[in-house]
Formats: structure tokens, C-alpha cells, sequence
């Protein structure tokens, strides 16, 4: 009985590498595309809700949100039978990601006086792989979840979501929101 169950905990364990590493890979392939897809699109106000309008930290935090996201929403059908708590621990893994990039970026800027780009796509690449690291120690662990922790989940990423498509419209004069290049706020409401 013990052999099968270390058995099953080790395909579960591979079946959950193989899924994050892909999720890592999409999220970071998609992540730079939403970096120029507003551009790309002419300015198109709706691509714009959901790729970055400039370069704030805010709008550079949907490169991470949205392809975690989808990525979420694909990998549940393939993983839903491994993970007990998956939506907890992918909703915990995507905050973590964005997370990390607000303190990372305020951090080291703000030391230093200025931001370095090739610093930027580091912290870019870490927190994705950061966030896919948490959700994945947290998937691993036995059943935690309940119907309250999963609505509670769900609620969080909508209203991660809608903030997204608020504040790129209608985004608060400060510093996580201004464009550090032009002092842009969202789409073209120049302060």
C-alpha cells in the first residue's frame, strides 16, 4: 500500500514539473508579445486592457497577470485530477509574481536612481518562474482546499482583472502607474 501511494506521489509529482515548466515557457513567450501588442494593434483601446500602454510598473504587470492567467485556465483540465488546491495555488503563484515585480523593480531603482532594462527582464523572467515555483510547492501538498478558499480564489483574480482593465483607462497618479519614460497615466492621459 505505501509503494503505491510513494508511486502514485511520484507520477503526480512529474506530471505537475512537466505542466509548470510549459506554463513557465507560454508565460514568458506571451509575456514579451503583450509587450508590443498595444503597438502592434495601432493603439487599440481593448488590446490595450490587456497589454502594456506604456512603460509603468503597473502596465508591465499584465505581461505577467494575463499569460499566467490563460495559462491557468488551460493547464486546470490537465492537471485538475493531481492538484486538490490548484486555483489556491496558482492564484497564490500569480500574486507572488506580481508581487515580486513591484518590490524587485522599487528596490533596485529606487537604490540606485534610475532602471536598467536588462535588470527589468530579469525580474520579468524570475518572477514568472517564482510565481509557477509557489504554485507548484503549494499544488503539491495534500488537500487544503475548500469551497470558500476556491471562491475566495476566483474572486481575487477577477478582481485582479478588473483593476487591469480600470486602471488602464482610468489609472491613479501614482508613481506604480506613471510611465517612466514620458509620465504617461494609462492610455494617453499625459500629467
Amino acid at each position: 500500500m505505501e509503494f503505491i501511494k510513494k508511486l502514485f506521489d511520484k507520477v503526480k509529482s512529474s506530471k505537475l514539473i512537466k505542466a509548470q515548466i510549459i506554463v513557465i515557457l507560454f508565460s514568458l513567450v506571451l509575456g514579451t508579445l503583450l509587450h508590443f501588442t498595444y503597438e502592434w494593434s495601432g493603439e487599440n483601446a481593448f488590446v490595450g486592457s490587456f497589454s502594456a500602454v506604456n512603460e509603468s510598473v503597473w502596465e508591465h504587470l499584465k505581461l505577467v497577470f494575463f499569460p499566467m492567467l490563460i495559462a491557468t485556465i488551460v493547464e486546470y483540465f490537465f492537471v485538475k485530477d493531481v492538484s486538490k488546491n490548484y486555483i489556491e495555488a496558482k492564484t497564490i503563484g500569480i500574486f507572488t509574481a506580481i508581487a515580486f515585480i513591484v518590490v524587485a523593480f522599487f528596490t533596485y531603482s529606487g537604490i540606485i536612481g534610475t532602471s536598467i532594462i536588462v535588470i527589468d527582464i530579469l525580474i520579468f523572467i524570475i518572477s514568472i518562474i517564482l510565481g509557477e515555483y509557489v504554485a507548484y510547492k503549494l499544488m503539491k501538498r495534500e488537500d487544503e482546499s475548500t469551497v470558500a478558499t476556491e471562491v475566495l480564489s476566483i474572486v481575487i483574480l477577477a478582481f485582479l482583472l478588473l483593476c487591469f482593465a480600470i486602471f488602464t483607462y482610468l489609472p491613479p497618479e501614482v508613481n506604480l502607474f506613471r510611465d517612466v519614460t514620458t509620465g504617461v497615466y494609462g492610455i494617453g492621459n499625459i500629467r
